[in-house]
């Protein structure tokens, strides 16, 4: 009888266990399903406000040029650079996403261009993958932590966190500083979906958030000729090894718990400024942590990463 639990013990082991693995290769397929050359599409509308003589902005809306491609393709981690391709030979480097798989090292995003390096629980995310955004200098946006879900035909993975303003507002407004960001990243049949729904929200010390407005986002990203890209690919070729260097530089800052302030201009510049200067001279790691460490405001953990 003792024979036949521990029987049943083991076989039902083994099929949870190839249970898990088929279904992190499903989660792996989906990701790397994002790479590729696609015609992108940006829709945003605002949708919702609590108070009443709030004045709706107006709707944003543009197109691109992307190439996605995977710079990091291991068992546990997929890293997707995008490049954007303007007028078919002007390439810029754009954002990052990185997938980490039961991942606890995540980072969330305060305000105040202040983040907040923390640790999970192994249990609150196993089976889980953790999806990293940064910004085109490879400095923080945001991070999340969820399942990716296989049902029906759909692939999709979806999560909600705080970020700074998008690019397409900071410049442009002042009355909110926090995004809370609902993602949801699905594979389609001819590329994929980036659909959110977003919260923007005025964040003070010791204060309740309130909500200014909510927002609809609505990007779609369909794949064409690989041919079509092909200034993005050439450009990556040149470039790839200074911006290895720089992830190097960024991974030693990133290596911390507490928090990550970083200033919004040194010498009157943004930090993707400087690194556009780095990037034309080559700079070596200890290069561009000088530079990234001249933006790191809380200098008790600035010095510990210096003292790397």
């Amino acid at each position: 009888m003792k024979k036949t639990i521990a029987s049943s013990l083991l076989l039902a082991f083994v099929t949870t266990m190839a249970t898990s693995q088929e279904k992190k290769e499903l989660d792996r397929q989906a990701i790397l399903d994002m790479c590729g050359c696609y015609e992108v599409s940006f829709k945003y509308t605002e949708t919702f406000a609590p108070e009443i003589d709030y004045e709706k902005h107006l709707d944003y809306t543009s197109k691109a040029l992307e190439l996605a491609l995977p710079i990091v393709d291991e068992d546990n981690k997929i890293s997707l650079q995008h490049l954007l391709v303007l007028n078919d030979t002007t390439v810029i480097k754009h954002w990052r996403q990185d997938w980490l798989y039961e991942n606890q090292a995540v980072f969330h995003y305060d305000k105040d261009n202040n983040w907040v390096f923390t640790q999970l629980p192994a249990n609150a995310v196993k089976g889980q993958w953790t999806q990293k955004v940064y910004q085109v200098d490879d400095s923080p946006r945001y991070s999340g932590s969820s399942t990716w879900v296989h049902f029906d035909g759909r692939h999709y993975w979806e999560n909600r966190s705080d970020s700074p303003l998008p690019r397409r507002e900071y410049t442009k407004r002042s009355d909110y500083n926090v995004m809370s960001r609902g993602n949801r990243q699905e594979i389609t049949a001819n590329g994929w979906v980036h659909e959110q729904d977003n919260n923007k929200i005025i964040r003070t010390d010791g204060e309740q958030d309130v909500l200014l407005a909510q927002e609809k986002g609505y990007n779609t990203y369909v794949k064409v000729a690989d041919e079509r890209c092909q200034a993005a690919k050439e450009w990556w070729a040149e470039n790839q090894d200074f911006w290895a260097t720089a992830r190097a530089a960024w991974d030693e800052v990133y290596n911390r718990e507490g928090d990550l302030t970083l200033l919004k201009k040194v010498d009157d510049k943004p930090l993707f400024v400087h690194f556009y200067a780095l990037e034309q001279k080559g700079a070596t790691k200890a290069e561009v942590l000088e530079t990234i460490n001249k933006f790191v405001a809380n200098t008790s953990v600035k010095n510990n990463v210096e003292g790397q």
